[in-house]
């Protein structure tokens, strides 16, 4: 009996994939993650063996269903990329910032 979780994969975030593991984990071709490579929005971890690390998967994902929902180009969805990957880094760096912070004095 197959169930929603079949086919869940546990990627720890140094874990490398395959350009084709992540193209089937996002729902696009080989093209298109090569067509976001070559625009920028996406860097490989190793550019000779076209692998990428396992953190840019939910990121690949979420742009690929904005990239369906919206019916977006090539440039657009790239564009859309690099916005979730700053995001990601601005939250980041909101969580480090509010890990130093003192906590408020309450009265």
């Amino acid at each position: 009996m197959a169930t929603d979780r079949d086919d869940e994969v546990w990627l720890h975030a140094r874990h490398e994939i395959s350009i084709v593991e992540l193209a089937s984990c996002a729902g696009l071709s080989e093209a298109e993650v090569r067509e976001l490579v070559e625009y920028g929005a996406l860097a490989p971890a190793d550019a000779t063996r076209w692998t990428f690390g396992a953190t840019c998967v939910a990121r690949v994902r979420t742009a690929a269903r904005l990239r369906a929902d919206l019916e977006l180009d090539a440039a657009a969805f790239a564009l859309v990329m690099r916005f979730l990957e700053r995001i990601d880094e601005l939250e980041s760096r909101v969580r480090v910032l509010s890990a130093q912070a003192p906590e408020p004095q309450r009265r």
